[in-house]
């Protein structure tokens, strides 16, 4: 139960503040820019949800790969516009490709983009490029007209569509709200990041690798899932160009000289690759979680997502959810009694029956309040060290035809032995160097991967057809990884 799929941008109605509403100067342009927030709440309100984004993600656990972006970041932010922020660096354990900024410093790459750059170089874009946001106050502005907008930041997470009738169900805290940045604000982005990486002698024509590399990767094996660097940024190839134009020719506006390959991919040599299996995985409609030694069923058609406090579905006309997380309580009757009291749940019936040769406590409910009503089923399950809360419920109107299929889903949780399920691997990078020179075609022959050859091609930097000198380091991909369905 481990990756959510929430993003981006944190309201300001955690924290409690008054709001200020009026104009700031803009530490970069030095021009008057409309915000509602001083720079300690736009600190508070990057350090709330930085909480919340780490409990939901989850750091990627490679301590000393994190103290090395860590020591690129604050470099870069130290010859920032904003030197004194609380600059923190994150790699997220996320398979997506993906970068993104939080107000006040908080700054985010996902493992799933670090498995597609080749060089520090082109990190060093990225994360100045993310320090540029933060250096312009680009989200403290983006959340200062939305709030002036008033389009209800405070009123609850706002989630990926299929979940958000059920926000409450996936987890309570940080409040997150998608918001795009502009044009003008995505190539100020750009330039700043330019100036910090050049200023750190990067090479800031590696820039345009990354965007070309954001370009072919939506067509890739585990590269077709990406959220905020891509979808909401201006078209990557037309940004690539742009950045040719500004770090090449004669006399470029940008200039730097450092761009290792081979030190940075020695770096990523092991990592996992793409989704982690030990995390738990779906494979035709069920849910297999080798760790915890479990499966469970979902409703056929129902969208399902595997987040890190719970694994969700939801029916396709978003009018029921089935859940599966954990409890603190050490008896399912113990955990059933502190779920039925709570507010406006009122009790329909209960039962003791075991689950699967598994103690449970089950107990059928309604919940009325602010004008909607729900019914449901929740199963408490002891299964090991662990107590599973199972959990499924629809409005009102839909619980009648709803209750088979989510009734059969909870009922279906059972112990797992099958080592083929206990004992599956992740997907890893594994770097090697060319014997000789050869092509793309010619290195998947010598040296296979287990995904598909346009994912190596894109995660290296190579097209088919390209001649790859000897001697050059490149990625290739070992493991099995989750089953397919």
């Amino acid at each position: 139960m481990v990756r959510t799929v929430f993003l981006l941008i944190v309201s300001l109605a955690l924290l409690g503040t008054p709001l200020l509403q009026g104009c700031a100067v803009n530490p970069v342009t030095g021009q008057r820019q409309f915000v509602l927030f001083t720079e300690g709440q736009e600190i508070q309100m990057g350090r709330e949800a930085d909480r919340d984004i780490t409990a939901s993600l989850g750091e990627y656990d490679d301590p000393e790969l994190q103290a090395w972006l860590d020591d690129m970041g604050q470099r870069m932010a130290a010859i920032s516009e904003r030197p004194d922020l609380p600059w923190t660096f994150r790699i997220l354990d996320d398979p997506t490709i993906n970068a993104f900024a939080l107000p006040g410093g908080y700054i985010y790459i996902t493992r799933g983009i670090l498995a597609h750059m080749n060089s520090d170089a082109e990190l060093a874009g990225v994360v100045g490029h993310e320090i540029g946001h933060v250096t312009a106050r680009h989200g403290v502005t983006r959340v200062s007209r939305a709030q002036l907008a008033q389009v209800g930041l405070g009123l609850g997470m706002v989630l990926a569509p299929e979940l958000r009738p059920f926000g409450e169900a996936a987890g309570a805290g940080l409040q997150l709200l998608f918001l795009r940045n502009s044009r003008e604000a995505e190539r100020e982005a750009d330039d700043l990041g330019l100036g910090y990486m050049s200023a750190g002698d990067y090479d800031p024509r590696a820039v345009a690798r990354v965007f070309e590399m954001l370009g072919r990767a939506s067509g890739a094996e585990d590269g077709d899932r990406i959220p905020g660097f891509l979808s909401t940024h201006p078209d990557p190839l037309e940004r690539r160009d742009r950045i040719l134009e500004q770090t090449t020719g004669d006399d470029p506006i940008y200039r730097g000289s450092r761009d290792d390959r081979a030190g940075f991919l020695q770096r990523l040599d092991g990592m996992v690759f793409g989704t982690n299996p030990r995390e738990g995985y779906f494979r035709d409609g069920a849910f297999f979680h080798p760790e915890m030694a479990f499966r469970m069923d979902f409703p056929q058609e129902w969208r399902t997502a595997n987040a890190r406090t719970e694994v969700q579905g939801v029916s396709p006309q978003q009018d029921a959810v089935v859940l599966i997380g954990l409890v603190d309580e050490a008896s399912p009757s113990a955990a059933r009694q502190a779920f039925l009291a709570g507010q406006g749940i009122t009790t329909v019936s209960r039962s003791d029956e075991r689950l699967n040769d598994l103690p449970a406590a089950s107990a059928d409910f309604r919940v009325e309040g602010d004008g909607s009503s729900f019914r449901g089923r929740v199963v408490f399950v002891r299964h090991g060290d662990l107590t599973f809360r199972l959990l499924g419920y629809a409005t009102q109107a839909s619980w009648s035809a709803r209750e088979a299929s989510v009734g059969r889903s909870l009922a279906s949780f059972r112990a797992v032995t099958d080592p083929a399920v206990l004992n599956v691997q992740p997907r890893r990078i594994e770097i090697v160097r060319t014997e000789g020179e050869m092509t793309l075609e010619g290195f998947l022959q010598r040296h296979p991967s287990t995904v598909d050859a346009q994912t190596v091609g894109v995660m290296n930097g190579f097209r088919s057809g390209d001649v790859i000198p000897a001697g050059t380091p490149m990625k290739r991909i070992v493991g099995e990884g989750p089953p397919r369905d």
